[in-house]
């Protein structure tokens, strides 16, 4: 009974809200809720764009606009939200009675969820051991993984999800040597990551919900006990050495060093996968751009770049006010939400010319927002940006010749953008053997 009123105060009366006033053409609702959205969101960016760089909704606001997005995110005048934070009061009342105790990305002490000085001490602890020099350590690392799995994919058969075979078990390989995560366990992260990756979102059906609550569940307690092993027998791991670090330097407490070490853990693939099944997809429908990239090899940076512009694997953002002030003209009062599209801003025509196509060559594809900005920039880009390079270059190394097999399945998120499964053959070439126009800087 009490998972249930927690999801009537957190999901449930949302869901039937954002239904009805969907209908009524109400803009956040329809982001939530219309069909026709989710189906082609690239038409509702320019039917919101239309409408002004910032729009009035029923419960707040919504940017599409790449210069209010920026500032938004940069701005002391606002805050990251925090779950159940901007319900109405009865229910933020009953969502708080109700709730439990695991981790959860959009509660404290999650990076996602705090502001100064907590969030300024939590980050400080993490980049202590992710440093530049470590992340750039870890190239070698990748390389390595996605040409073991790729090896492994060619002696398999010629049709595979490469979601499910590839894009999945790269980023949890490499972020798993990294957090000292057992190789046993690794299946396990992967299926609660799965049955997570919807609690960005809100609105969430029943059975949604309670798929999140089992995966949340599930990956709080092995994460306790992870933790656990590790103290007890560090590895030469940057989870042991952030151990370590909170044990003698900063003195986090066991919650906040759960909530940052899990947010580290499932952040550190989870859009990463996203990221490898959009490249694949994309250079798939856009063979032009993938010859491109066969003559000139050094353009490999600059396409992760354009695909996480155009199919962020983060779609959505939002901040709220903390004093009344103005967002490019228009009073927000303090309290009051914005909704910060990010998908839309990093198609802005004003910032990108022609922002629909997809251009390997973009000169200025790396002004996307996919990464946030401002405090809560991404600790992990870097480490997101080498994977996406390595693990598209290295797939189309080893299998020129691949091609879609069906239309594969979007995942069911809405703050979140992937694929669930993509169905490829992998042609007469996957055999392991380099194509050498994508070899030749390997």
């Amino acid at each position: 009974m009490k998972q249930r009123l927690h999801w009537f105060a957190m999901h449930g009366v949302i869901r039937a809200v954002a239904g009805w006033s969907a209908r009524r053409g109400d803009p956040q609702a329809r982001l939530l809720a219309d069909p026709q959205v989710r189906a082609d969101p690239v038409a509702f960016y320019e039917e919101l764009r239309a409408q002004g760089p910032v729009i009035r909704s029923r419960a707040g606001y919504l940017t599409v606009d790449h210069a209010v997005a920026h500032e938004l995110l940069r701005s002391d005048d606002f805050r990251v939200i925090t779950l159940g934070a901007n319900l109405p009061a009865p229910l933020r009342w009953l969502e708080r009675r109700t709730r439990d105790d695991l981790l959860h990305p959009l509660r404290p002490p999650s990076l996602l969820a705090v502001e100064p000085p907590e969030h300024t001490r939590y980050r400080k602890t993490v980049s202590s051991v992710f440093t530049t020099r470590a992340v750039a350590a870890l190239r070698d690392r990748v390389e390595d993984t996605a040409d073991g799995l790729l090896d492994g994919l060619a002696a398999g058969p010629g049709v595979v999800d490469v979601v499910e075979r590839y894009c999945g078990q790269l980023p949890v390989a490499v972020i798993g040597d990294i957090l000292g995560v057992p190789d046993a366990d690794r299946p396990k992260i992967l299926e609660f990551g799965e049955l997570a990756a919807p609690s960005l979102d809100i609105g969430l059906s029943w059975p949604q919900y309670q798929q999140v609550q089992h995966g949340i569940a599930g990956f709080t307690r092995w994460l306790a006990d992870h933790l656990r092993q590790l103290r007890a027998h560090p590895g030469e791991d940057l989870m042991s050495e952030l151990i370590a670090v909170s044990d003698n330097g900063e003195r986090l407490t066991e919650t906040e060093l759960q909530g940052i070490a899990g947010l580290v853990l499932a952040a550190g693939f989870e859009t990463t996968v996203n990221l490898l099944g959009n490249g694949i997809r994309l250079l798939l429908n856009h063979p032009d751009q993938l010859a491109i990239l066969a003559d000139d090899p050094s353009l490999w940076s600059g396409a992760v770049e354009e695909i996480l512009r155009l199919e962020s694997p983060v779609q959505l953002s939002a901040r709220v006010a903390r004093r009344d002030t103005d967002v490019a003209g228009t009073p927000v009062r303090a309290g009051e939400m914005v909704v910060i599209y990010l998908a839309a801003a990093n198609r802005d025509p004003s910032v990108f010319d022609d922002p629909h196509r997809f251009d390997v060559t973009r000169a200025n594809a790396g002004k996307h927002l996919a990464f946030s900005g401002g405090r809560h920039f991404c600790l992990g880009a870097a480490l997101a940006r080498a994977e996406g390079e390595v693990g598209l270059r290295r797939f189309f190394t080893h299998f020129p010749d691949v091609q879609l097999a069906g239309l594969g399945n979007r995942r069911p998120t809405r703050v979140l953008r992937g694929w669930a499964e993509l169905p490829v053959s992998l042609g007469s070439s996957a055999s392991g053997h380099p194509n050498p126009r994508f070899a030749q800087t390997l």
